[in-house]
Protein backbone atom coordinates (compact mmCIF):
# COMPACT_ATOMS: atom_id res chain seq x y z
CA UNK A 1 0.00 0.00 0.00
CA UNK A 2 1.37 3.51 -0.75
CA UNK A 3 0.59 6.59 0.61
CA UNK A 4 -0.05 9.80 -1.24
CA UNK A 5 1.48 13.44 0.29
CA UNK A 6 -0.05 15.79 -2.19
CA UNK A 7 -0.15 18.59 0.19
CA UNK A 8 4.03 17.79 0.79
CA UNK A 9 4.09 18.41 4.36
CA UNK A 10 7.60 16.61 3.75
CA UNK A 11 9.02 19.74 3.28
CA UNK A 12 8.51 20.51 6.64
CA UNK A 13 11.66 18.26 7.45
CA UNK A 14 13.71 19.96 5.28
CA UNK A 15 13.67 23.55 7.04
CA UNK A 16 15.61 25.45 9.25
CA UNK A 17 14.74 25.38 13.14
CA UNK A 18 16.50 27.06 16.08
CA UNK A 19 18.13 25.28 19.29
CA UNK A 20 15.90 25.35 21.76
CA UNK A 21 17.70 27.27 25.39
CA UNK A 22 16.01 24.25 27.97
CA UNK A 23 14.42 21.21 27.57
CA UNK A 24 10.33 21.55 26.50
CA UNK A 25 8.17 19.65 28.46
CA UNK A 26 6.06 17.10 25.88
CA UNK A 27 2.49 16.01 26.50
CA UNK A 28 2.31 12.14 26.76
CA UNK A 29 -0.71 10.17 25.99
CA UNK A 30 -0.81 6.10 26.80
CA UNK A 31 1.90 5.26 29.00
CA UNK A 32 5.61 5.11 29.09
CA UNK A 33 6.84 2.12 29.75
CA UNK A 34 8.59 2.07 32.79
CA UNK A 35 12.08 0.63 32.04
CA UNK A 36 12.69 3.70 29.81
CA UNK A 37 15.27 5.75 32.01
CA UNK A 38 17.87 7.83 30.12
CA UNK A 39 17.58 9.19 26.71
CA UNK A 40 17.25 9.01 22.89
CA UNK A 41 19.91 10.84 20.66
CA UNK A 42 19.27 12.05 17.79
CA UNK A 43 21.32 13.60 14.56
CA UNK A 44 20.68 14.95 11.66
CA UNK A 45 20.67 18.64 9.85
CA UNK A 46 19.19 21.35 11.07
CA UNK A 47 20.35 24.67 9.51
CA UNK A 48 20.07 24.50 6.02
CA UNK A 49 21.12 28.34 4.85
CA UNK A 50 23.48 30.67 6.20
CA UNK A 51 22.70 34.56 5.34
CA UNK A 52 21.68 34.31 2.01
CA UNK A 53 23.94 31.24 0.97
CA UNK A 54 21.73 28.16 0.75
CA UNK A 55 23.23 24.89 1.54
CA UNK A 56 22.25 22.29 -1.42
CA UNK A 57 22.35 18.88 -0.62
CA UNK A 58 20.64 16.49 2.40
CA UNK A 59 23.55 15.91 3.60
CA UNK A 60 25.15 19.85 3.81
CA UNK A 61 22.76 20.94 7.00
CA UNK A 62 24.68 22.02 9.85
CA UNK A 63 24.34 18.89 12.88
CA UNK A 64 22.02 19.19 14.99
CA UNK A 65 21.83 17.32 18.01
CA UNK A 66 18.51 16.16 19.67
CA UNK A 67 17.74 14.45 23.08
CA UNK A 68 14.05 13.06 24.71
CA UNK A 69 14.81 12.15 27.98
CA UNK A 70 12.85 10.03 30.15
CA UNK A 71 12.00 9.72 33.47
CA UNK A 72 9.50 8.60 35.60
CA UNK A 73 7.13 8.79 33.21
CA UNK A 74 7.25 12.19 31.70
CA UNK A 75 9.39 13.29 28.53
CA UNK A 76 11.03 16.44 27.67
CA UNK A 77 12.67 17.33 24.62
CA UNK A 78 15.87 19.31 23.80
CA UNK A 79 18.11 20.11 21.54
CA UNK A 80 21.53 22.05 20.26
CA UNK A 81 23.71 22.60 17.42
CA UNK A 82 27.21 20.77 17.35
CA UNK A 83 29.37 23.74 17.58
CA UNK A 84 31.79 22.07 14.72
CA UNK A 85 34.20 24.45 12.73
CA UNK A 86 31.85 24.25 10.09
CA UNK A 87 28.96 25.95 12.47
CA UNK A 88 30.86 28.32 14.12
CA UNK A 89 32.54 30.29 11.17
CA UNK A 90 29.31 29.86 9.30
CA UNK A 91 27.55 31.49 12.61
CA UNK A 92 30.56 34.09 12.67
CA UNK A 93 30.82 35.04 8.92
CA UNK A 94 27.07 35.03 8.14
CA UNK A 95 28.58 31.92 5.03
CA UNK A 96 29.42 29.17 3.96
CA UNK A 97 32.97 28.98 4.84
CA UNK A 98 33.65 25.07 5.02
CA UNK A 99 32.72 23.11 1.37
CA UNK A 100 30.01 20.48 2.49
CA UNK A 101 28.88 17.45 0.24
CA UNK A 102 27.00 19.38 -2.22
CA UNK A 103 28.15 22.58 -1.51
CA UNK A 104 30.94 24.64 -2.50
CA UNK A 105 32.70 27.24 -0.04
CA UNK A 106 34.06 30.15 -1.94
CA UNK A 107 36.85 32.44 -0.69
CA UNK A 108 35.58 35.73 1.17
CA UNK A 109 34.64 38.24 -0.99
CA UNK A 110 35.85 41.07 1.07
CA UNK A 111 39.62 39.67 1.20
CA UNK A 112 41.69 41.16 -1.73
CA UNK A 113 42.37 39.11 -5.38
CA UNK A 114 45.97 38.37 -4.02
CA UNK A 115 44.65 36.26 -0.86
CA UNK A 116 41.56 34.72 -2.71
CA UNK A 117 44.28 33.67 -5.31
CA UNK A 118 45.98 31.75 -2.78
CA UNK A 119 43.42 30.89 -0.59
CA UNK A 120 42.34 28.79 -3.77
CA UNK A 121 45.58 26.82 -3.40
CA UNK A 122 45.80 26.10 0.40
CA UNK A 123 44.31 22.61 0.03
CA UNK A 124 40.69 21.76 1.23
CA UNK A 125 39.52 22.20 4.39
CA UNK A 126 37.42 19.02 5.30
CA UNK A 127 34.08 19.30 6.94
CA UNK A 128 33.68 18.38 10.72
CA UNK A 129 30.01 19.08 9.89
CA UNK A 130 29.19 15.61 12.30
CA UNK A 131 25.35 15.50 11.32
CA UNK A 132 24.85 11.62 10.49
CA UNK A 133 25.27 9.57 13.80
CA UNK A 134 26.66 9.80 17.08
CA UNK A 135 28.11 6.79 19.26
CA UNK A 136 30.35 6.06 22.23
CA UNK A 137 34.08 5.03 22.73
CA UNK A 138 34.80 4.32 25.90
CA UNK A 139 32.97 6.43 28.00
CA UNK A 140 32.21 9.45 25.84
CA UNK A 141 30.52 9.81 23.05
CA UNK A 142 31.12 10.77 19.31
CA UNK A 143 28.56 12.95 17.00
CA UNK A 144 30.10 12.18 13.82
CA UNK A 145 29.90 12.10 10.02
CA UNK A 146 32.18 10.32 7.32
CA UNK A 147 35.95 12.46 7.49
CA UNK A 148 38.49 12.11 9.65
CA UNK A 149 37.33 14.19 12.08
CA UNK A 150 34.71 13.18 14.94
CA UNK A 151 33.33 15.50 17.69
CA UNK A 152 33.33 14.45 21.33
CA UNK A 153 29.74 15.52 23.06
CA UNK A 154 28.33 16.05 26.23
CA UNK A 155 25.03 13.96 26.11
CA UNK A 156 23.15 15.43 29.29
CA UNK A 157 24.22 19.04 28.13
CA UNK A 158 24.45 18.67 24.56
CA UNK A 159 27.24 20.81 24.68
CA UNK A 160 30.35 20.02 22.31
CA UNK A 161 33.58 19.36 23.99
CA UNK A 162 36.00 18.69 21.38
CA UNK A 163 37.25 17.84 17.66
CA UNK A 164 39.12 14.76 17.23
CA UNK A 165 41.13 14.01 14.00
CA UNK A 166 41.27 10.50 13.74
CA UNK A 167 44.46 10.86 11.40
CA UNK A 168 46.86 11.55 14.25
CA UNK A 169 45.69 7.82 15.56
CA UNK A 170 45.72 5.50 12.78
CA UNK A 171 46.36 5.37 8.41
CA UNK A 172 42.63 6.19 7.17
CA UNK A 173 41.24 9.28 5.32
CA UNK A 174 37.95 8.87 7.00
CA UNK A 175 35.55 6.67 8.66
CA UNK A 176 32.07 5.53 8.77
CA UNK A 177 29.16 6.78 10.95
CA UNK A 178 28.32 3.02 11.18
CA UNK A 179 30.94 1.19 13.78
CA UNK A 180 30.24 -2.02 15.13
CA UNK A 181 30.22 -1.64 19.09
CA UNK A 182 30.91 -5.03 20.97
CA UNK A 183 29.34 -5.81 24.38
CA UNK A 184 32.90 -5.38 25.98
CA UNK A 185 33.12 -1.67 24.32
CA UNK A 186 35.34 -2.23 21.32
CA UNK A 187 34.95 -0.18 18.35
CA UNK A 188 35.19 -1.61 14.98
CA UNK A 189 35.08 0.51 11.69
CA UNK A 190 36.11 0.83 8.61
CA UNK A 191 37.73 3.86 6.40
CA UNK A 192 40.08 4.20 2.83
CA UNK A 193 43.66 5.02 3.05
CA UNK A 194 46.55 5.40 1.01
CA UNK A 195 48.34 2.07 1.31
CA UNK A 196 52.43 1.33 0.69
CA UNK A 197 53.53 3.01 -2.55
CA UNK A 198 50.16 4.81 -2.98
CA UNK A 199 48.52 2.32 -3.57
CA UNK A 200 44.96 2.18 -1.93
CA UNK A 201 43.31 -0.03 0.69
CA UNK A 202 40.62 0.31 3.01
CA UNK A 203 41.34 -0.20 6.86
CA UNK A 204 39.31 -1.96 9.78
CA UNK A 205 40.38 -0.05 12.95
CA UNK A 206 39.81 -1.21 16.26
CA UNK A 207 39.19 1.39 19.55
CA UNK A 208 39.54 -0.73 22.78
CA UNK A 209 37.31 -0.67 25.44
CA UNK A 210 37.47 2.09 28.51
CA UNK A 211 40.56 1.46 29.59
CA UNK A 212 41.77 0.77 33.46
CA UNK A 213 44.26 3.71 33.69
CA UNK A 214 41.40 5.62 32.53
CA UNK A 215 43.37 6.81 29.32
CA UNK A 216 41.73 7.91 25.96
CA UNK A 217 40.72 4.25 24.31
CA UNK A 218 41.28 6.86 21.05
CA UNK A 219 44.99 6.94 21.66
CA UNK A 220 44.98 2.84 21.50
CA UNK A 221 43.29 2.73 18.05
CA UNK A 222 45.20 0.74 15.79
CA UNK A 223 44.32 -0.79 12.01
CA UNK A 224 43.26 -4.27 12.28
CA UNK A 225 43.40 -6.34 8.85
CA UNK A 226 43.30 -4.38 5.50
CA UNK A 227 41.07 -5.30 1.86
CA UNK A 228 42.78 -3.99 -1.19
CA UNK A 229 41.33 -1.33 -3.28
CA UNK A 230 39.83 -3.03 -7.08
CA UNK A 231 41.04 0.62 -8.78
CA UNK A 232 44.65 2.23 -7.89
CA UNK A 233 42.99 5.69 -7.69
CA UNK A 234 39.80 5.56 -6.65
CA UNK A 235 37.89 4.19 -3.70
CA UNK A 236 34.83 2.83 -3.35
CA UNK A 237 32.61 4.95 -1.50
CA UNK A 238 31.84 3.22 1.77
CA UNK A 239 29.37 3.98 4.27
CA UNK A 240 28.92 0.75 6.81
CA UNK A 241 30.25 -2.90 6.78
CA UNK A 242 29.15 -5.90 7.73
CA UNK A 243 31.00 -7.99 10.97
CA UNK A 244 29.94 -11.69 12.23
CA UNK A 245 31.66 -13.39 15.34
CA UNK A 246 34.67 -14.06 13.62
CA UNK A 247 34.48 -11.97 10.16
CA UNK A 248 34.21 -8.71 8.82
CA UNK A 249 32.33 -8.46 5.28
CA UNK A 250 33.05 -5.57 3.26
CA UNK A 251 31.35 -4.92 -0.07
CA UNK A 252 32.70 -2.84 -2.30
CA UNK A 253 30.36 -0.91 -4.90
CA UNK A 254 30.55 0.15 -8.36
CA UNK A 255 30.32 3.99 -6.61
CA UNK A 256 33.72 5.62 -6.88
CA UNK A 257 35.62 8.36 -5.70
CA UNK A 258 37.83 9.78 -8.04
CA UNK A 259 40.99 10.85 -6.05
CA UNK A 260 42.48 12.83 -8.53
CA UNK A 261 39.44 15.11 -9.21
CA UNK A 262 38.67 15.09 -5.49
CA UNK A 263 42.68 16.69 -5.20
CA UNK A 264 41.95 18.90 -8.22
CA UNK A 265 38.80 19.74 -7.35
CA UNK A 266 39.66 21.83 -4.80
CA UNK A 267 42.18 24.04 -6.27
CA UNK A 268 40.27 25.81 -9.33
CA UNK A 269 37.06 25.78 -9.40
CA UNK A 270 33.83 25.64 -7.44
CA UNK A 271 34.16 21.96 -6.54
CA UNK A 272 32.49 19.57 -3.57
CA UNK A 273 32.51 15.95 -2.91
CA UNK A 274 29.12 15.25 -5.08
CA UNK A 275 31.29 16.09 -7.94
CA UNK A 276 34.04 13.74 -7.29
CA UNK A 277 32.14 10.76 -7.48
CA UNK A 278 31.43 8.55 -10.49
CA UNK A 279 30.36 4.82 -11.40
CA UNK A 280 32.84 2.34 -12.78
CA UNK A 281 29.93 0.67 -15.08
CA UNK A 282 31.71 -2.52 -15.59
CA UNK A 283 33.33 -3.42 -12.05
CA UNK A 284 29.62 -4.95 -10.54
CA UNK A 285 29.92 -5.48 -6.99
CA UNK A 286 32.79 -7.23 -5.13
CA UNK A 287 32.49 -9.12 -2.01
CA UNK A 288 35.69 -9.03 0.58
CA UNK A 289 35.96 -10.75 3.53
CA UNK A 290 38.47 -11.02 6.34
CA UNK A 291 39.28 -13.09 9.11
CA UNK A 292 38.94 -11.30 12.86
CA UNK A 293 41.16 -13.74 14.47
CA UNK A 294 43.65 -13.93 13.89
CA UNK A 295 43.28 -11.17 11.69
CA UNK A 296 43.77 -12.18 8.01
CA UNK A 297 42.17 -11.20 4.79
CA UNK A 298 41.20 -14.01 2.94
CA UNK A 299 41.78 -13.60 -0.55
CA UNK A 300 38.71 -15.25 -2.71
CA UNK A 301 37.09 -13.00 -5.28
CA UNK A 302 33.55 -12.92 -4.97
CA UNK A 303 31.24 -11.08 -7.15
CA UNK A 304 27.71 -9.69 -7.62
CA UNK A 305 25.84 -7.62 -10.43
CA UNK A 306 25.98 -3.37 -9.65
CA UNK A 307 24.44 -2.22 -6.71
CA UNK A 308 24.27 0.76 -4.52
CA UNK A 309 24.67 -0.06 -0.41
CA UNK A 310 24.54 1.84 2.07
CA UNK A 311 23.25 0.03 5.38
CA UNK A 312 23.84 -3.79 6.35
CA UNK A 313 21.71 -4.74 8.64
CA UNK A 314 23.36 -8.10 9.91
CA UNK A 315 25.84 -10.72 8.91
CA UNK A 316 26.03 -14.18 10.44
CA UNK A 317 27.99 -17.23 10.15
CA UNK A 318 25.89 -20.42 9.42
CA UNK A 319 27.61 -24.23 8.82
CA UNK A 320 30.56 -22.49 6.65
CA UNK A 321 28.95 -20.29 5.18
CA UNK A 322 28.47 -16.03 5.77
CA UNK A 323 24.62 -14.92 5.53
CA UNK A 324 24.83 -10.71 4.53
CA UNK A 325 21.52 -9.14 5.10
CA UNK A 326 21.78 -5.23 3.64
CA UNK A 327 19.65 -2.74 2.02
CA UNK A 328 20.52 -2.47 -1.44
CA UNK A 329 19.89 -0.12 -4.18
CA UNK A 330 19.62 -1.89 -8.25
CA UNK A 331 22.45 -0.59 -10.47
CA UNK A 332 25.82 1.39 -10.30
CA UNK A 333 24.18 4.91 -10.25
CA UNK A 334 25.43 7.04 -7.01
CA UNK A 335 21.47 7.20 -4.74
CA UNK A 336 22.82 10.40 -3.32
CA UNK A 337 22.05 12.01 -6.93
CA UNK A 338 19.02 12.19 -5.72
CA UNK A 339 19.11 13.58 -2.68
CA UNK A 340 19.67 17.03 -3.73
CA UNK A 341 17.14 19.40 -1.23
CA UNK A 342 15.66 20.62 -4.19
CA UNK A 343 14.29 17.51 -5.38
CA UNK A 344 13.16 16.38 -2.09
CA UNK A 345 11.35 19.94 -1.31
CA UNK A 346 9.89 19.51 -4.85
CA UNK A 347 5.92 19.17 -5.18
CA UNK A 348 4.86 15.49 -4.77
CA UNK A 349 4.63 14.61 -8.22
CA UNK A 350 8.11 16.05 -9.09
CA UNK A 351 9.02 13.31 -6.49
CA UNK A 352 7.42 11.21 -7.52
CA UNK A 353 9.07 11.24 -10.87
CA UNK A 354 12.44 11.25 -10.02
CA UNK A 355 12.43 8.61 -7.79
CA UNK A 356 10.63 6.71 -10.87
CA UNK A 357 14.29 7.49 -12.05
CA UNK A 358 16.58 6.60 -9.02
CA UNK A 359 17.72 3.36 -8.75
CA UNK A 360 15.52 0.83 -7.06
CA UNK A 361 15.34 -0.35 -3.10
CA UNK A 362 15.37 -4.12 -2.82
CA UNK A 363 15.89 -5.74 0.79
CA UNK A 364 18.93 -8.47 -0.35
CA UNK A 365 20.95 -11.68 1.13
CA UNK A 366 23.78 -12.91 0.04
CA UNK A 367 25.51 -15.89 1.13
CA UNK A 368 29.46 -16.34 0.98
CA UNK A 369 30.87 -19.47 1.04
CA UNK A 370 33.95 -20.24 3.07
CA UNK A 371 34.75 -23.51 1.60
CA UNK A 372 35.89 -23.31 -1.62
CA UNK A 373 37.04 -25.75 -4.06
CA UNK A 374 37.89 -25.06 -7.83
CA UNK A 375 36.81 -28.38 -8.90
CA UNK A 376 33.39 -27.15 -7.97
CA UNK A 377 32.60 -25.07 -11.22
CA UNK A 378 29.52 -24.38 -12.63
CA UNK A 379 27.45 -25.86 -9.60
CA UNK A 380 25.73 -23.81 -6.61
CA UNK A 381 28.02 -23.87 -3.48
CA UNK A 382 25.44 -22.72 -1.33
CA UNK A 383 23.31 -25.72 0.87
CA UNK A 384 22.13 -23.79 3.57
CA UNK A 385 18.36 -25.31 3.34
CA UNK A 386 16.65 -21.43 4.17
CA UNK A 387 17.98 -19.97 1.89
CA UNK A 388 17.24 -19.70 -2.30
CA UNK A 389 21.10 -17.50 -2.54
CA UNK A 390 23.50 -19.03 -4.40
CA UNK A 391 27.39 -18.63 -5.15
CA UNK A 392 28.78 -20.15 -8.20
CA UNK A 393 32.43 -20.76 -9.19
CA UNK A 394 33.31 -19.42 -12.55
CA UNK A 395 36.40 -21.31 -14.57
CA UNK A 396 38.80 -18.11 -13.32
CA UNK A 397 37.79 -18.71 -9.88
CA UNK A 398 35.83 -16.02 -9.28
CA UNK A 399 32.44 -16.92 -7.63
CA UNK A 400 29.77 -14.62 -8.73
CA UNK A 401 26.85 -14.22 -6.19
CA UNK A 402 23.04 -14.18 -6.59
CA UNK A 403 21.46 -12.95 -3.64
CA UNK A 404 17.96 -13.54 -1.87
CA UNK A 405 15.33 -10.85 -2.23
CA UNK A 406 13.91 -10.21 1.61
CA UNK A 407 11.81 -7.39 0.36
CA UNK A 408 10.85 -5.59 -2.61
CA UNK A 409 8.37 -2.63 -3.33
CA UNK A 410 8.76 -0.72 -6.10
CA UNK A 411 10.39 2.82 -5.28
CA UNK A 412 9.25 1.77 -1.46
CA UNK A 413 12.39 1.64 -0.03
CA UNK A 414 13.05 -0.44 3.23
CA UNK A 415 16.10 1.73 5.27
CA UNK A 416 18.03 2.85 8.09
CA UNK A 417 17.80 -0.76 9.47
CA UNK A 418 17.99 -1.60 12.96
CA UNK A 419 17.78 -4.91 14.48
CA UNK A 420 18.38 -6.37 18.30
CA UNK A 421 21.67 -5.02 18.41
CA UNK A 422 22.82 -6.40 21.69
CA UNK A 423 21.43 -9.50 21.35
CA UNK A 424 21.44 -10.57 18.05
CA UNK A 425 24.41 -8.72 16.20
CA UNK A 426 26.35 -11.43 14.32
CA UNK A 427 24.03 -13.98 14.80
CA UNK A 428 21.10 -15.87 13.14
CA UNK A 429 18.25 -13.48 13.45
CA UNK A 430 14.80 -13.00 12.78
CA UNK A 431 13.46 -9.23 12.90
CA UNK A 432 14.67 -5.96 11.57
CA UNK A 433 13.32 -2.39 11.66
CA UNK A 434 13.38 -0.09 9.10
CA UNK A 435 12.14 3.45 8.15
CA UNK A 436 10.12 3.07 4.81
CA UNK A 437 10.54 5.83 2.32
CA UNK A 438 7.95 6.27 0.13
CA UNK A 439 9.66 7.47 -3.07
CA UNK A 440 12.72 8.87 -1.18
CA UNK A 441 9.68 10.29 1.56
CA UNK A 442 9.86 8.56 4.82
CA UNK A 443 6.47 7.64 5.83
CA UNK A 444 6.05 4.46 7.94
CA UNK A 445 8.01 2.28 9.70
CA UNK A 446 8.21 -1.11 8.79
CA UNK A 447 8.90 -4.59 10.79
CA UNK A 448 10.58 -7.19 8.77
CA UNK A 449 10.72 -11.20 9.06
CA UNK A 450 13.75 -11.96 7.06
CA UNK A 451 12.93 -16.05 7.31
CA UNK A 452 9.02 -16.00 6.63
CA UNK A 453 9.37 -12.28 4.26
CA UNK A 454 6.54 -10.92 6.35
CA UNK A 455 5.93 -7.19 7.09
CA UNK A 456 4.49 -5.14 9.65
CA UNK A 457 4.05 -1.52 9.17
CA UNK A 458 2.81 1.56 11.38
CA UNK A 459 1.88 5.08 9.05
CA UNK A 460 -0.25 7.74 9.36
CA UNK A 461 -1.25 10.69 7.32
CA UNK A 462 1.01 13.34 6.61
CA UNK A 463 2.98 12.00 9.73
CA UNK A 464 7.32 11.86 8.79
CA UNK A 465 9.08 9.28 10.97
CA UNK A 466 12.71 8.48 11.59
CA UNK A 467 14.54 5.58 11.77
CA UNK A 468 13.18 3.14 14.65
CA UNK A 469 15.80 1.78 17.52
CA UNK A 470 14.95 -1.13 18.96
CA UNK A 471 15.02 -1.42 23.07
CA UNK A 472 14.89 -4.65 24.78
CA UNK A 473 12.43 -5.30 27.66
CA UNK A 474 14.21 -5.76 30.71
CA UNK A 475 12.52 -9.66 30.76
CA UNK A 476 12.12 -10.00 27.63
CA UNK A 477 12.80 -13.25 25.87
CA UNK A 478 11.70 -13.31 22.48
CA UNK A 479 14.04 -11.63 20.15
CA UNK A 480 11.17 -9.12 19.54
CA UNK A 481 10.30 -8.53 23.24
CA UNK A 482 11.00 -4.67 23.55
CA UNK A 483 9.94 -0.95 21.91
CA UNK A 484 10.85 0.64 18.86
CA UNK A 485 11.62 4.43 19.24
CA UNK A 486 11.12 6.98 16.58
CA UNK A 487 10.67 10.73 16.29
CA UNK A 488 7.79 12.41 13.84
CA UNK A 489 6.85 15.13 12.60
CA UNK A 490 3.36 15.96 11.56
CA UNK A 491 3.34 19.53 10.42
CA UNK A 492 -0.71 20.43 10.67
CA UNK A 493 -1.00 19.02 14.00
CA UNK A 494 -1.42 21.46 17.15
CA UNK A 495 2.03 19.68 18.47
CA UNK A 496 3.85 19.14 14.94
CA UNK A 497 6.51 16.93 16.66
CA UNK A 498 6.57 13.61 18.66
CA UNK A 499 8.11 10.67 19.88
CA UNK A 500 6.58 7.96 19.04
CA UNK A 501 6.82 4.27 21.04
CA UNK A 502 5.69 1.06 19.21
CA UNK A 503 5.48 -2.62 20.18
CA UNK A 504 7.89 -4.13 18.60
CA UNK A 505 6.32 -7.22 18.11
CA UNK A 506 2.93 -5.78 16.12
CA UNK A 507 3.74 -2.24 15.18
CA UNK A 508 1.30 -0.95 17.51
CA UNK A 509 0.88 2.13 19.53
CA UNK A 510 1.89 1.71 23.22
CA UNK A 511 2.39 5.69 23.81
CA UNK A 512 3.29 9.29 22.50
CA UNK A 513 5.00 12.33 23.88
CA UNK A 514 4.24 15.85 21.81
CA UNK A 515 5.55 18.60 21.77
CA UNK A 516 5.25 22.33 20.65
CA UNK A 517 7.54 22.42 18.11
CA UNK A 518 8.94 20.75 14.76
CA UNK A 519 12.28 18.89 14.14
CA UNK A 520 14.07 18.71 10.72
CA UNK A 521 14.82 15.28 9.47
CA UNK A 522 17.21 12.87 11.85
CA UNK A 523 19.69 10.28 10.23
CA UNK A 524 20.89 8.12 12.96
CA UNK A 525 21.12 7.94 16.97
CA UNK A 526 21.27 5.96 19.57
CA UNK A 527 19.22 5.03 23.04
CA UNK A 528 20.99 5.90 26.19
CA UNK A 529 20.06 3.97 28.96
Amino acid sequence: MSFEHPAGGYRKIFETCEELSEPLPATVTGRIPSFLKGSLLRLGPGLFEVGDEPFYHLFDGQALMHKFDFKNGQVTYFRKYVKTDAYVRAITEKRVVITEFGTFAYPDPCKNIFSRFFSYFKGVEVTDNCLVNVYPIGEDYYAVTETNYITKVDTDTLDTLKKVDMCNYVNINGVTAHPHIERDGTVWNIGNCMGKGATLAYNIVRIPPTQKDKSDPIEKSKVWVQFPSHERFKPSYVHSFGMSENYFVFVETPVKINLLKFLSAWSIRGSNYMDCFESNESQGTLFHIARKEPAEYIDLKFKGAPIGMFHHINTYEDQGFVVVDLCAWKGFEFVYNYLWLANLRANWDEVKKAAMMAPQPEVRRYVIPLDVHKEEQGKNLVSLPYTTATATMHADGMIWLEPEVLFSGPRQAFEFPQINYEKFAGKNYTYAYGLGLNHFVPDRIVKLNVKTKETWVWQEPDSYPSEPLFVQTPEGVDEDDGILLTIVVNPGAQRPGYLLILNAKDLSEIARAEVECTFPVTFHGMYKP
